[in-house]
């Protein structure tokens, strides 16, 4: 599912328990409670963030926003900063509190730094997350960000081209749903397009307020 290379091994233990990888995962009472995956860093430069020996490039990305129009990552988001999540709405916790702290971020930007921001939530759970349920679920926390969804193997490529693992949502006979998927939060800069660091799955809301002003600016937090 996910393989470390030497730099990401350095910087973080991004291992996960299923199949045997390290990653846990546990699904809820019903099929609309699957649970969601969390990596952790060993040894982060701040609390909450993981600096990035290299620099990753966005993945090449194109899939069905929550409008039902085509996206593509690396043309639409150009020259923006951006902030990078894979996961799903179904999410009983992680997701959706993950989004809510950076949406509440996001708010204390002046408007012309909200502006250039960029949010792009991109499922691990494609057959369920149909741009409705992506504009339902993402209008309740912001709707300025961007919900992405589409065909699962090129999300997992994506998702593994910056070194998050993502696993197939597995249905029980109980009904009820796994979705296992890293909880990274890439952000990149606007100089260059490129994630010079990730935050890890707790990330507070006031560490985002504070680090999104240098993030816009293209300076690292």
């Amino acid at each position: 599912m996910h393989t470390l290379t030497p730099r990401r091994t350095a910087a973080t233990a991004t291992l996960f328990v299923a199949a045997g990888l390290g990653l846990t995962a546990c699904a809820g009472p019903s099929g609309d409670q699957p649970a969601a995956v969390v990596s952790t860093p060993s040894s982060p430069a701040a609390p909450g963030t993981v600096t990035l020996d290299t620099p990753d490039s966005k993945p090449a990305l194109t899939l069905t926003d929550q409008n039902g129009h085509s996206y593509d990552l690396v043309r639409q988001t150009a020259g923006h900063p951006t902030l990078l999540y894979f996961g799903y709405t179904h999410c009983p916790d992680v997701c959706p509190t993950t989004m809510a702290d950076i949406a509440q971020g996001a708010r204390k930007l002046p408007p012309t730094g909200r502006r250039e921001l960029r949010v792009v939530f991109v499922s691990t759970d494609p057959a369920r997350d149909t741009p409705r349920r992506l504009k339902q679920w993402l209008g309740a926390i912001d709707p300025s960000f961007t919900g992405l969804t589409g065909d699962f193997a090129a999300i997992q490529k994506a998702a593994r081209s910056l070194g998050v693992g993502i696993s197939p949502p597995v249905k029980h006979q109980d009904g009820t749903v796994t979705v296992s998927h890293g909880a990274e939060v890439f952000a990149f800069s606007p100089k260059d397009d490129k994630a010079h660091l990730f935050y890890t799955s707790g990330t507070s809301a006031q560490r985002y307020a504070a680090d999104l002003p240098k993030i816009v600016k293209g300076r690292m937090p």
